[in-house]
């Protein structure tokens, strides 16, 4: 059990930076302080008081990010209560299904959510942030629910509140305080329930390292619903006193560029796609012509570009960043090789929700190229399931402080996720070297067995094959005991260099040529095939690969 109760992090945290700006919503340009936070989490401790809400009970929470939704989760958390956070982009019939598994008796939702949900569905209060105007269950009470708020938190606190009125209930850290269901690229979503213990894992491990100092700055674009955002860019940088910047709306390149140029962060919490993107689209094209290449050729001149490549994207980063850390999904190759060709400050970690996320991370200065970081010590531990653990593959096992309790109604899942010895299954093939250090292979259900037995992750390829032009998403499956690749085209860089459809075949044969070149000969690609509609994906922007693997598992 980790020491600190994570709870009372953030009582230290709101008394201590009372004045200092907690969030920012980009979209709005509206700024909270750490005290209007505080009060608004006592606000909200006074509806669920008012609405009959008890401890451990369920409160579903939908929308993007905005200092609102930082609102009620924190106060549902403080008040005793167990939080759902769901996924704005979540298909309406998930979101259904997940407040109903989940046994929620309020919800809150922005108003987009709330418009793709049958409203005829739900008896509960459903709450519209960030307005808070109550848009279903009301009743004679509820119509004067802001005025009893606002009567009752004047009654209580006749002088104003202050830092030394902040003083929650007591939540152990053994409590579960979180449902988050998973984005399921296999199936069914499944309730992750998740202890203060878990985030005070990634918390106090983040603190140890000092990935943020108070005052500092950081863009939230990453969904906090999800735990990788919801562990790095909120909570542990709300219990550091940091300024988090929110972007609240559909992230293209532009709209985040434009936000790191505005705050210059202190830290980039980021997915793989941002950096491969700037990589694919800006870098590539650049190291790829005919004259840059010779130049490359010089020792001396390769030093000179790599640096002025290297300041160039720190300087498009914002400029003002310790490093950027990044996770959620494999890398390019491509890129990574690149970003550590050019001294890049990034490094690569790993975890799953169901260990709120973090499992292994190194900083970027002992980062090791393919690898993620190196189980947290003290914290996680790590084994591989296989005879020679450093050398061949087998599924990643963890156990620690940041294992969940379990899926929530589900026990035949929640055993089958743990050995009989109590080591949760990651699901992730990978190999773990004498320095603790993890390096990811792919996932077990996706591992393709070749002709002759040998192991293929057609993660690897598919990384490889979406650096190459015109490829915007590709899935390697296994057809007739060959690999074929489905892509979806890159449509808008065929539309800039005039390319139709007629003529993408021959492209992508000379594509397929070129990747085959640095891939074993069981991993070659027998062939492509173009599709013409988008890859179903989840809210992860994970490809839901279960639906093309049966479909073409012949």
């Amino acid at each position: 059990m980790i020491e600190a109760n994570f709870i009372q992090l953030y009582e230290k945290s709101f008394r201590e930076n009372w004045d200092l700006p907690a969030f920012t919503d980009l979209n709005e340009n509206t700024t909270t302080t750490y005290g209007e936070f505080a009060k608004d989490i006592v606000r909200l401790h006074i509806l669920f008081e008012e609405m009959g809400i008890s401890r451990k009970d369920k409160i579903a929470l939908i929308g993007r990010n905005h200092t609102s939704w930082a609102a009620v989760f924190m106060a549902t958390i403080t008040y005793g209560a167990v939080i759902v956070p769901i996924l704005h982009d979540f298909h309406p019939d998930s979101m259904e299904n997940i407040i109903l598994h989940s046994d929620a008796k309020i919800i809150f939702i922005d108003s987009a959510s709330w418009k793709s949900l049958n409203a005829d569905r739900y008896t509960q209060p459903v709450i519209s942030i960030p307005d808070w105007k109550m848009i279903s269950g009301r009743d004679s009470k509820t119509d004067n629910l802001k005025a009893i708020i606002e009567t009752t938190f004047s009654q209580r606190y006749p002088n104003g509140f202050k830092p030394s009125d902040i003083q929650y209930p007591e939540v152990r850290n053994e409590a579960v305080i979180c449902l988050n269901y998973t984005s399921g690229t296999t199936g069914f979503s499944k309730g992750v329930m998740l202890t203060a213990n878990n985030y005070a894992g990634n918390v106090v491990f983040a603190e140890r390292l000092n990935l943020l100092l108070k005052g500092e700055s950081i863009v939230a674009f990453l969904p906090m619903a999800h735990a990788y955002g919801c562990a790095f860019d909120f909570l542990y940088a709300l219990s550091a006193g940091v300024h988090i910047h929110l972007l609240g709306k559909n992230v293209s390149a532009s709209i985040l560029l434009d936000a790191f140029q505005k705050v210059k962060p202190n830290l980039i919490i980021t997915v793989p796609l941002i950096l491969e993107k700037i990589y694919q689209k800006k870098l590539q094209p650049i190291i790829n012509k005919p004259s840059m290449k010779a130049l490359l050729k010089v020792p001396v001149l390769k030093r000179v570009i790599y640096a002025k490549i290297r300041k160039s994207l720190v300087v498009a980063l914002g400029g003002n960043f310790k490093e950027v850390i990044v996770g959620g999904a494999a890398m390019s190759k491509e890129a990574e090789e690149f970003l550590c060709k050019i001294k890049f400050p990034f490094t690569i970690g790993y975890g799953m929700t169901e260990c709120a996320p973090l499992i292994s991370y190194d900083s970027h200065r002992d980062f090791v190229r393919t690898s993620c970081g190196r189980v947290l010590e003290g914290i996680m531990e790590a084994r591989i399931d296989s005879v020679e653990p450093s050398r061949e593959a087998g599924e990643i096992q963890v156990r620690g402080e940041n294992v969940m309790n379990g899926y929530y109604k589900n026990p035949q899942a929640t055993q089958a996720a743990f050995t009989n010895d109590g080591w949760l299954r990651t699901g992730d093939l990978g190999i773990l070297d004498h320095n603790n250090r993890l390096y990811i292979k792919g996932r077990i259900k996706t591992m393709i067995l070749g002709a002759n037995g040998q192991n293929i992750y057609p993660e690897e390829i598919e990384t490889r094959l979406n650096n190459m032009p015109f490829v915007a998403e590709s899935l390697i499956i296994k057809r007739k005991n060959r690999l074929v690749a489905l892509v979806y085209p890159d449509f808008q860089e065929m539309a800039d260099k005039g390319i139709t459809l007629e003529q993408l075949d021959p492209i992508m044969n000379i594509n397929r040529l070129e990747v085959n070149q640095k891939l074993a000969m069981y991993e070659q690609i027998g062939y492509v095939e173009v599709r013409k509609e988008e890859f179903e994906i989840t809210p992860k922007k994970s490809i839901k690969r279960y639906l093309y693997v049966e479909e073409n598992n012949v």
